[in-house]
């Protein structure tokens, strides 16, 4: 598919949800279309005044909600991006634009249970028409937002370890489903025969070297560092016991989110071992990168997880990644040039073959070859293309559940 300077846009859906208590409006879809176009409830959508300019400047940042749609604009698939959330409250965030060609919008959430319902958001998409390439992450939105989308190319990633965490009869609708390893592929392609998939998962396949990068004057504090939620899926029990295999080990765990810190506080603790916490609440990217750079090793010990972002940005930090050999997605992105797997019994083993291996090693420079965004979105767009040229895109399923 060729790059295009016609008024197209993307919109990517996350499934977050903000805000409490659970409210409901009794809003219908054609109620919020209305709000919708008298400015009610917030701009309509346009295009930058100067494209050409606003492409030009645009710099691909941030997290993985933002790389892909950032990255389709620089590339010159769309026009603008914008970011959708969900919202509790009968208030939520006003728009807000980020950049000359990046926005965010929050809807109002119809009801708790995935995948998401929203009047509000219906609304607006009978108000302005569809996005030309609507991705949608996670835990998805309903069959009635995806049919509002018919003629949108649409794209779907789980963003975990679950390779489809859609029902089949709205998973249908998609165009495109990308995943986070050949299992998932698989799983996808029997449960909706016929759908097109592409490993390619969207954090570390978009990778950013301009937001992680390396401080070379950055005295090294720490063995290893373990970027990571606190929750349970992430098992850092397997680094508390290779810690404990492996005396003298320094480590530093960086928490966005998440249940567990003051148990794993208190557990790391109460075994002696010699751990620096940081959050949550989470640092901004900048802060990340500078405290990975003061590191030697990078950490992912989750089994059952998608392919994390942090596997690419720990490597373009300069990190070699000790990874979990058994986990789910994203073994792919360990290689000779960049790191290694291996079980959780032998993590001790494999923290100290890295720490001896890593003045030695360039992970940055195996990423910059394969997987910062320009490549991936390249690949993407030939996918696309592909997809339309088959007369696949913009279909509606073939079959639906009762």
């Amino acid at each position: 598919m060729p790059p295009s300077d016609r008024a197209r846009s993307i919109v990517v859906i996350s499934d977050f949800r903000d805000g409490w208590p659970p409210q409901s409006l009794g809003l219908t879809a054609a109620d919020a279309r209305d709000d919708w176009l008298t400015g009610r409830r917030g701009p309509a959508p346009h295009d930058p005044e100067d494209l050409t300019e606003a492409r030009g400047a645009l710099e691909v940042r941030g997290g993985y909600l933002e790389r892909l749609p950032l990255a389709a604009v620089k590339h010159g698939l769309v026009a603008r991006a914008e970011i959708w959330h969900f919202w509790r409250p009968d208030t939520p965030p006003s728009f807000y634009r980020e950049s000359p060609v990046l926005a965010r919008r929050a809807f109002h959430l119809d009801g708790e249970d995935a995948p998401f319902r929203s009047a509000d958001m219906l609304g607006f998409i009978h108000a302005f028409g569809a996005p030309d390439i609507l991705c949608v992450w996670g835990l998805g939105v309903d069959e009635a937002i995806l049919e509002a989308c018919s003629e949108s190319f649409k794209i779907y990633n789980s963003i975990d370890a679950p390779a489809l965490r859609m029902p089949d009869h709205a998973a249908r609708h998609f165009d495109l489903v990308l995943t986070g390893a050949e299992w998932q592929s698989r799983e996808v392609e029997a449960r909706l025969p016929g759908m097109r998939t592409a490993i390619m998962p969207i954090g570390p396949e978009f990778a950013d070297p301009l937001t992680f990068h390396l401080l070379p004057t950055v005295e090294k504090e720490w063995d290893v560092i373990y970027v990571a939620a606190a929750q349970p899926y992430k098992r850092h029990d397997i680094l508390f016991d290779a810690l404990e295999k492996r005396p003298g080990t320094s480590a530093l765990c960086v928490f966005g989110y998440g249940e567990m810190d003051v148990a794993l506080r208190e557990e790391a603790t109460r075994r002696g071992l010699d751990v620096t916490f940081v959050g949550p609440p989470g640092v901004p990217f900048g802060e990340v990168n500078a405290l990975m750079n003061r590191a030697r090793v990078g950490l992912v010990c989750g089994v059952d997880d998608g392919a994390p972002a942090i596997l690419t940005e720990y490597m373009l930090a300069g990190l070699p990644v000790l990874a979990n050999g058994a986990l789910s997605c994203g073994l792919q992105f360990i290689t000779p040039e960049t790191g290694l797997a291996v079980s959780a019994e032998r993590f001790h083993e494999g923290i100290d073959a890295l720490l001896a291996r890593a003045p030695a090693m360039d992970p940055r420079g195996a990423v910059l070859k394969r997987w910062t965004w320009d490549h991936t979105i390249a690949r993407l767009a030939a996918l696309m293309g592909e997809t339309r040229s088959a007369g696949h895109a913009g279909r509606s399923p073939a079959v639906t559940e009762a």
